[in-house]
């Protein structure tokens, strides 16, 4: 059974940082990737940042300058540093890890709360 346990959420002001983890658990095909996702509230979910096994990354432009993704693939750990950090920031984060070949698979973390107080 997949796992994805997501940590480092919390209350921060503006400008301040936040490093957030995900690590998976039960996947068998390690080679895929993993990102990370938001939605604020009444908004659609966006993609944040992801990267692939061998460390290429995709990134927000709105984000791009400020956060970070790496991965730990000994440990199938997924960060996202994120500084910086502005109000408009402030929703729930959700971890991801996905491959598109097969095996195919799409899981997802049950997400982490990030507020940005102004």
């Amino acid at each position: 059974q997949v796992q994805l346990v997501e940590s480092g959420g919390g209350l921060v002001q503006a400008g301040g940082s936040l490093r957030l983890s995900c690590t998976a658990s039960g996947i068998i095909n390690r080679y895929n990737d993993m990102g990370w996702y938001r939605q604020a509230p009444g908004k659609q979910r966006e993609l944040v940042a992801t990267i692939s096994t061998g460390g290429s990354t995709n990134v927000a432009d709105s984000v791009q300058d400020r956060f970070t993704i790496s991965r730990d693939n000994t440990n199938d750990t997924v960060y996202l540093q994120m500084n910086s950090l502005k109000p408009e920031d402030t929703a729930v984060y959700y971890c991801n890890v996905r491959r598109s070949s097969y095996p195919h698979y799409d899981y997802w973390g049950q997400g982490t709360q990030v507020t940005v107080s102004s």
